[in-house]
C-alpha cells in the first residue's frame, strides 16, 4: 500500500469516528493561529501609538491585548493537544485490540512462522509511532498550517512585496521535508526490525536461563544481545539525526532570508515606502511564520513514520485466516463420540512434506484408543487435525457422522479437552490455571479436579495453597506438578472427547499411579485418544494404531499386535528394557 492508501484506510476505519473531537481541535487551532497573528499585528500600533505618538490609552490597551492573545493561544493549544492526545491513545487502544483479536484467531502456522517478539514489537513500537502521528503530527499539521496561512495573510496585508520575498523559504523547506521523509521511511522499517530482534533475544534469555547457565553460554548470549541492542540504538539514533537534519539547513536559510529582508526593508524605509512601525510588525510576523515552516518540515517525518507503522500493523490485520467457520456452519451434536478419519492427507505449510497420508481410522465412542510409533510418525499431527488447529489437504474427519469442517469451530473445540506434554500454564494462581477450563467453576469443583489429578496434596502444602502464583509457564513448580495442574484443568472441562499427548511423561511412579486412576475416572464413558509410551496406558487401550512415516501400518489390541506387528513388538521390548 502507498502512504496515501494507508492514510485513507486509517482515516476511514479509525480517525473518522473521532471527527467531532478533531474538528474541535481544528477550531482551537484556528484560535491559536489568530492569536499568533494578533501578537505580530499588535506590534504595529504598539510602536506607533506608544513609542512615537506616546498615547497613554494605548499604553494600557495594547499590553492588555498582547496578554489576551498569549492567554488565548496557550489555553487553546492546551485544549487542542489534550484532545488529540486522547484521540491518539484511543486509536492506539483500538489497534492493539484489533491485533490481539487477530492473533488469537490466526491460524496456528501463521503464529509459528513469526517469532512472538516480532508481534510484541508491532504491538508496542509501531502503535507508539502511530499514536504520535495522531496525537502530535496531525495537530501540528493543522495548527502550523493555519498559523502560517494567517501570518502570510497578515504579511500580504502589510506589504505584498516583502511578503513575496519572505515566501522564498517555503519551497526549500518542502524539498528538504520530502527528502528526509523518504530516508525516514526506510530507517523506521529497519528500526522496527531491530526492535523485534532485541525483544526476541530478551524473551529467549528469560525463558531459557537454566539452559544458558548449564551450558555456560552467558558470554555468548550477552554478545548476541549486545549486538542486537547496538543495532537497534544505531537505527534509532539514525532516525533522531534525520529528524534534526532539517534544523541547521532551515536556520541557515532563515538567516539569509532575514538578512535579505532587513537589507531590502532598509531600502524601502529610506525611500518612504514603509514606516518603522510597519517594519517591526512585519519582521515579527515573518519570524513567527518561520517557526511553523520549520515545524511543517519535521511534521512530514512524523507522518511518514506513523504511516509506515500503520502499514506494518495493517499487514498483520490483513493476514488471511484459513481455519474459520464455513457459511451456515452447524453446531456439533455429540450422541456417541465416534471419530472417523477417512483418507486423510496433510502436510505442514512450512515443510510441504506429507506429515500423514491416507489415514483411515475408526475410534468407537467411549473407548480408549492409543497411537504409537517412533518420533515423526504422525501421532501429534493427528491430534492437531482433530480440533482443527490445521485444515486437511485431503480427506475428511467425522465425529458422530458430522464432518468437522462443516461444524462451527467453537462447538467442535468445546467438546475436546487436551493434555499435552508441552505444558502451557499462565503466570497466575493455581486456582486460576485450573479454572481456565471453566471460569464459572466453584472452589469445590476446582479442588475436586485437583484431587482427581493427584494435585491437591502438593497444592495444600504450599503457603498460599490455591492462591499461589506459579510464575511464567509455571516456572515455580516441578515438571510433575505442572502436568498434574494441566490434567486437573482438563478434568474440570469435562469434555466428551479427551486428547492425552504423553500425559504422564513428567510424573514419577507414584504420581503416575495416582494420575492413571484419575485418567480412568476422567475417560470413563468418554472417547479418548492417547499418545503414550507407558506400558500401563498402551496395555489398557481398547485399540492401538501403529504409525510409521505418516501412515497407519498396524492396528489391534496389545496382545494381537505383539504377535502381528514387528514395529509394535520392538517398541514394546524397548519399553520393557527401560522399566
Amino acid at each position: 500500500m502507498t502512504n496515501k492508501e494507508v492514510f485513507k484506510r486509517l482515516f476511514n476505519t479509525k480517525i473518522k469516528k473521532h471527527f467531532k473531537k478533531l474538528f474541535f481541535a481544528l477550531i482551537l487551532s484556528v484560535i491559536v493561529a489568530a492569536s499568533t497573528s494578533a501578537t505580530a499585528w499588535l506590534l504595529d500600533p504598539a510602536v506607533k501609538k506608544i513609542f512615537i505618538d506616546k498615547s497613554q490609552t494605548m499604553l494600557f490597551l495594547i499590553p492588555l491585548g498582547i496578554i489576551l492573545a498569549f492567554a488565548s493561544k496557550g489555553i487553546s493549544l492546551y485544549l487542542a493537544r489534550s484532545t488529540t492526545i486522547k484521540v491518539g491513545y484511543s486509536i492506539t487502544k483500538e489497534l492493539q485490540q484489533d491485533m490481539t483479536q487477530t492473533i488469537l484467531k490466526s491460524d496456528t502456522f501463521r503464529l509459528e512462522d513469526k517469532h512472538s517478539a516480532k508481534f510484541i514489537s508491532n504491538f508496542l513500537f509501531d502503535t507508539t509511532l502511530l499514536r504520535d502521528l495522531v496525537s502530535f503530527s496531525l495537530l501540528n499539521l493543522m495548527k502550523d498550517s493555519l498559523t502560517l496561512i494567517a501570518l502570510l495573510g497578515l504579511m500580504f496585508y502589510q506589504n505584498w512585496k516583502l511578503a513575496i520575498f519572505a515566501l522564498l523559504m517555503i519551497p526549500f523547506a518542502a524539498i528538504i521535508a520530502r527528502r528526509l521523509g523518504r530516508r525516514m521511511n526506510k530507517a523506521s522499517a529497519q528500526a522496527q526490525e531491530k526492535s523485534g530482534n532485541l525483544s526476541k533475544f530478551l524473551s529467549e534469555i528469560l525463558k531459557n536461563s537454566k539452559i544458558i547457565k548449564i551450558y555456560q553460554k552467558e558470554d555468548f548470549e550477552f554478545q548476541r544481545t549486545y549486538k542486537a541492542i547496538s543495532e537497534m540504538i544505531n537505527k534509532l539514533t539514525k532516525i533522531a539525526i534525520i529528524t534534526i537534519q532539517a534544523t541547521p539547513i532551515m536556520e541557515v536559510l532563515t538567516g539569509f532570508i532575514i538578512a535579505g529582508f532587513i537589507y531590502y526593508s532598509g531600502i524601502m524605509v529610506s525611500r518612504g515606502e514603509i514606516e518603522i512601525n510597519n517594519f517591526f510588525s512585519f519582521l515579527a510576523a515573518m519570524m513567527l511564520a518561520y517557526q511553523p515552516v520549520r515545524s511543517l518540515a519535521s511534521i512530514n517525518i512524523g507522518i511518514n513514520l506513523g504511516l509506515a507503522a500503520a502499514k506494518r500493523i495493517f499487514e498483520i490485520l490483513d493476514v488471511e485466516i484459513t481455519i474459520k467457520d464455513k457459511a451456515n456452519a452447524k453446531k456439533l451434536n455429540l450422541n456417541g463420540g465416534n471419530i472417523n478419519f477417512k483418507n486423510v492427507y496433510f502436510s505442514y505449510p512450512e515443510t510441504k512434506e506429507q506429515a500423514v497420508k491416507n489415514i483411515n481410522l475408526n475410534v468407537k465412542g467411549g473407548s480408549l484408543t492409543a497411537l504409537v510409533g517412533h518420533s515423526g510418525a504422525g501421532k501429534s499431527t493427528i491430534f492437531n487435525l482433530l480440533p482443527r488447529f490445521y485444515n486437511l489437504n485431503k480427506g475428511q474427519i467425522f465425529i458422530d457422522d458430522q464432518d468437522i469442517s462443516e461444524v462451527s469451530i467453537n462447538s467442535l473445540r468445546k467438546n475436546i479437552a487436551l493434555v499435552s506434554q508441552d505444558i502451557i500454564l499462565f503466570d497466575d494462581t493455581i486456582g486460576a490455571n485450573i479454572s481456565y477450563a471453566n471460569p464459572n467453576a466453584s472452589s469445590e469443583d476446582i479442588i475436586n479436579a485437583a484431587k482427581f489429578a493427584a494435585a491437591h496434596e502438593f497444592i495444600t502444602a504450599l503457603p498460599s495453597k490455591y492462591e499461589t502464583v506459579i510464575g511464567e509457564n509455571g516456572v515455580k513448580l516441578s515438571g510433575g506438578q505442572k502436568q498434574r495442574i494441566s490434567i486437573a484443568r482438563a478434568i474440570l472441562k469435562d469434555s466428551p472427547i479427551i486428547l492425552l499427548d504423553e500425559a504422564t511423561s513428567s510424573l514419577d511412579a507414584e504420581s503416575e499411579r495416582q494420575v492413571q486412576n484419575a485418567i480412568m475416572n476422567l475417560t470413563k464413558n468418554k472417547t479418548t485418544l492417547v499418545i503414550a509410551h507407558r506400558l500401563s496406558t498402551i496395555m489398557k487401550a481398547d485399540k492401538i494404531f501403529v504409525l510409521k512415516g505418516g501412515e497407519i501400518v498396524d492396528e489391534g489390541k496389545h496382545a494381537e499386535l505383539l504377535n502381528s506387528s514387528n514395529i509394535y513388538k520392538n517398541l514394546y521390548n524397548k519399553q520393557i528394557e527401560t522399566v
